[in-house]
């Protein structure tokens, strides 16, 4: 945790050294900030070390990052608080002006952080440095291993087991298979199961060696253990070898007792590439020899990293496998289990997300209790305590390694994702607008916060510790991620002994001690707010930085306690409404993410937080007003130079004064098609993300709106643009619209409209965008039953969808030629009147989903699938999606090659 403690004062100080708003004064003070800045640099330096030490005492030295941890986090709070202070004191005519940071009140308090911070790195490269001598003992994060017995008259088991022996056994030569997963799903099971098979010293190989890496490993300790399996009986001589011969003598030894022989050697939990590299010059590279490897391992980067290798991952259990092992476990040979009790098992067996580890724990729990209806009933309907004694038992133990061993700059980033509520799809927009407003990730090789952000969690999801929820629709990137509950369980238990976020369920939590000295309150119950106790508690708790409201929507207002969170950067109360603006919110000096729900008029105070990066406003749905109505947003909102996403929903971007401009910002959503002007556009040269909102006044059947389109041009660097009217007045006749349509900047990558209402023609004037990548349109975007896709259209187009419209036929213009030549996936939803697509596409597509369709238009969607035999020569697979409301199962298939 010191490492992100670090990040974050090293930003505050950065914005120090470089903020408009607070000039330092009296000379010698950029010097004293500059060395203190030099200082933290070095530290943060001092704790990367971490991952690249090796036997080392965890112990001790996670001892001394929590000290560097509350170090840092008591200055940053000390620098924070005299701003503060500074800007409290103010009269509101005075907080119109810059304010002074004085050295005189800090100089000394600088110093002194200075010499401590000097004494705990010290400490710190001290103990890194202090390496065992020998391996350290087996502790609570070794002790526990995941041997999950699956057995393998399991279907799904045994179709792994059998792919896994295909890959090593249908090559000659030295081949190599590696399992990767999350830890916890069964990869140790399955390799023992290939390994024991009789057949391999039977028939195939001469050793068979099975060795336990881990992410402590030991060269030597690994080149030990296989000889002893290669070689035991060797004599008094080669014993005293291998007790005091180096890496190298014992290199040779192995190389030499598997030279011309054939072997079978399994690798089990690695976690570093490295280790293979060390040990390639340990095995012969006979071409010939019938040699294999495999490997199992947490961390997919490891997996496809083996030589001459097949990565194969290994999934979660459906439903049915899961009811089918946790009824394995929970009853011996000779019971059976009573059919009352089934419904109650197959609920308790989902809420295991499909984890071997996890099924196992609870089964083992659960056959100690008795096998009644109301047992198995209470434990499905209030799971939190059987759950929670598995995780503590058993499950948390065998995860914690893959939290322990994360290198530095991601540790904070996986506890931050359990703030998130059980089963939470965590959008990335949403989790990286938060880190940011944190001052974290920290930015790296000249790239933005967010392609930083976005690297890491892609990180976190290859190590196995999250998991992949939502792909965005073309595929390049991932939209939304997700917790395991377990990882869940793990992530809140270490976020509060390390201080980092604290949750309120119910009233006991607010008055709990642990409450005291958290950076962050996650408030997962709305009402808490209106307990006076927990109001107090929480009003008490001030060095919290982020105030979190990520539970169920509350439609009354609630009590926010405000005045006392002096250092918060994040506010996030979306799911309280509010009926009058929160003035406490103004004296918060250091937000940089502010969100809440409110229906009246942002007050012009608001550009008090000249520190805001992202401001979202919303108002409850029924009250929204027809843009015509709609009120405009301060005029003072072009004075928050730092902003970089702004959505204020149901008001008006205000018009430009001589002089605005917003630089930083990035994203405008929900503005309303009066916003659109030159002038504004102007002013946001920067923008890359627009949202546009219109709501059409009852009976306002013509399309003048659609002339907030003509100045999109102006947004040179766009590259998403949606456009919704939320009420369009659906007629029976077609229009030409009034807006340009062909203006759209050559830098738009995904396009969103719905309910424009034009004739498909004028679609031809946004087909030849250079990098448009995903099209969606929906609710009548486009009118008219015939869409002619041309040649040379939609060129880079590798996602469309057409949901809702009359669309009766989409074709090409030409029989022989094939549209969409980079289309991977066409998405058609509620089309009734479809009855024909093209049957013949490209080679990019990959799938055609079709849903609440016409079964013509899926009866040629299949005719598509069977004429693309493209696919067959190169072994892809051509997958189509029928899902139908009024048939009683889905359709889903898939050409196998």
């Amino acid at each position: 945790m010191a490492y992100g403690a670090v990040i974050s004062l090293t930003q505050t100080i950065e914005r120090l050294l470089k903020s408009s708003r607070i000039p330092i004064v009296i000379k010698p003070s950029p010097r004293i900030i500059k060395h203190l800045y030099e200082e933290i640099r070095s530290l943060q330096e001092v704790l990367e070390e971490l991952d690249s030490s090796i036997n080392i005492d965890r112990e001790r030295v996670n001892a001394l990052d929590g000290q560097i941890r509350d170090a840092l986090w008591e200055f940053e709070d000390f620098l924070e608080s005299h701003i503060s202070n500074q800007f409290l004191s103010q009269s509101p005519s005075e907080r119109r002006q810059p304010l002074t940071f004085s050295m005189r009140d800090v100089r000394r308090d600088i110093e002194s952080f200075t010499t401590t911070v000097k004494k705990l790195k010290k400490a710190y490269v001290d103990e890194l440095h202090n390496r065992l001598l020998e391996p350290p003992e087996e502790d609570g994060i070794d002790a526990v291993k995941s041997t999950i017995d699956l057995g393998v008259n399991k279907e799904a088991f045994f179709d792994l087991l059998e792919k896994v022996k295909h890959y090593l056994y249908s090559d000659k030569g030295i081949r190599t298979v590696a399992l990767y997963g999350m830890a916890g799903i069964g990869k140790t099971t399955l390799a023992k199961k290939v390994y024991e098979d009789p057949l391999n010293t039977d028939y195939y190989f001469e050793f068979c060696v099975f060795v336990t890496v881990g992410p402590r490993y030991q060269l030597k300790e690994i080149l030990k253990c296989i000889l002893a399996q290669v070689d035991p009986d060797h004599d008094y001589y080669t014993k005293q070898m291998l007790m005091e011969g180096d890496d190298e003598v014992l290199s040779e030894y192995v190389y030499e007792s598997l030279r011309d022989t054939s072997y079978f050697i399994v690798l089990d939990d690695v976690w570093d590439i490295q280790v293979w590299h060390d040990l390639e010059g340990s095995f012969p590279r006979d071409v010939d020899s019938e040699s294999l490897f495999l490997l199992t391992t947490r961390l997919r980067g490891v997996a496809e990293s083996c030589f001459r290798g097949y990565a194969i991952e290994m999934p979660f259990l459906d439903k049915g496998e899961s009811w089918s092992l946790l009824e394995d476990k929970a009853f011996s040979q000779n019971e059976f289990c009573p059919p009352q009790i089934k419904d109650a098992g197959r609920n308790i067996a989902e809420n295991c997300e499909g984890l071997p580890l996890l099924i196992v724990a609870v089964a083992q729990l659960l056959s100690g209790i008795d096998k009644t209806s109301e047992c198995w009933n209470k434990v499905a309907e209030e799971k939190e305590s059987m759950f929670m004694d598995a995780n503590d038992q058993t499950v948390s133990k065998v995860l914690f390694p893959s939290y322990e061993y994360l290198p530095q700059h991601l540790k904070s980033l996986f506890l931050y994702m359990g703030v998130f509520p059980q089963n939470y799809e965590i959008r990335l927009s949403k989790i990286i607008k938060w880190w940011s407003g944190e001052g974290f990730p920290e930015p790296f090789q000249n790239k933005t916060s967010e392609s930083s952000a976005l690297e890491f969690l892609n990180e976190l999801a290859s190590r196995n510790v999250v998991k992949v929820h939502k792909r965005s629709t073309d595929d390049k990137g991932i939209k939304s991620y997700g917790l395991h509950s377990s990882f869940r369980y793990l992530s809140n238990k270490e976020a509060g002994k390390n201080k980092f976020f604290y949750n309120l369920n119910v009233c006991a939590d607010g008055l709990a001690e642990g409450l005291k000295g958290q950076r962050r309150l996650c408030i997962r119950n709305n009402v808490l707010f209106a307990i006076k106790d927990v109001y107090n508690s929480i009003m008490s708790a001030s060095t919290v930085c982020s105030l979190l409201c990520p539970g169920p929507h509350h439609p009354y207002p609630v009590p926010i306690c405000l005045e006392y969170l002096r250092l918060l950067r994040v506010l996030d109360a979306l799911t309280i409404r509010f009926y009058e603006f929160p003035k406490k919110v103004l004296n918060l000096v250091h937000l940089r993410y502010l969100a809440f729900t409110f229906n009246r008029q942002l007050p012009a105070s608001i550009s008090k937080l000249w520190n805001l990066r992202c401001l979202i406003i919303l108002q409850n749905l029924t009250i929204i007003k027809a843009d015509g109505n709609s009120s405009y947003m301060p005029i003072k909102i072009w004075n928050l130079q730092e902003l970089e996403h702004l959505q204020i929903m149901g008001s008006n971007l205000p018009k430009p004064r001589n002089g605005s401009l917003l630089p930083n910002l990035l994203a405008l959503v929900d503005v309303s098609a009066q916003s659109c002007t030159k002038d504004a556009f102007k002013r946001i040269p920067n923008l890359q993300k627009l949202g546009i909102r219109i709501v059409l006044a009852l009976g306002n059947a013509g399309q003048q709106y659609l002339l907030c389109l003509n100045h999109i041009s102006d947004l040179r660097e766009l590259k998403t643009l949606k456009c919704v009217v939320v009420n369009p007045e659906i007629t029976s006749e077609v229009v030409s619209p009034h807006a340009r349509l062909s203006v759209f900047p050559k830098s738009l990558v995904k396009l969103t409209l719905s309910g424009l209402g034009c004739p498909w023609k004028e679609i031809r004037k946004i087909s030849s965008l250079p990098n448009l990548r995903v099209l969606k349109l929906r609710c009548y975007a486009f009118r008219g039953p015939k869409w002619k896709v041309g040649r040379d259209e939609f060129q880079a187009l590798r996602f469309l969808l057409i949901e809702d419209a009359d669309l009766v036929h989409l074709a090409f213009t030409d029989n022989d030629y094939v549209g969409f030549e980079n289309l991977s996936c066409l998405s058609i939803k509620h089309c009734y009147k479809l009855k024909k697509i093209p049957v013949h596409f490209c080679f990019a597509l990959e799938k055609i989903e079709l849903v609440d369709c016409n079964p013509r238009a899926v009866a040629c969607a299949k005719k598509a699938r069977d004429n693309n035999w493209a696919h067959y020569y190169c072994g892809f697979a051509f997958a189509i999606d029928v899902q139908s409301s009024w048939d009683n199962e889905d359709v889903k298939s898939t050409i196998p090659f």
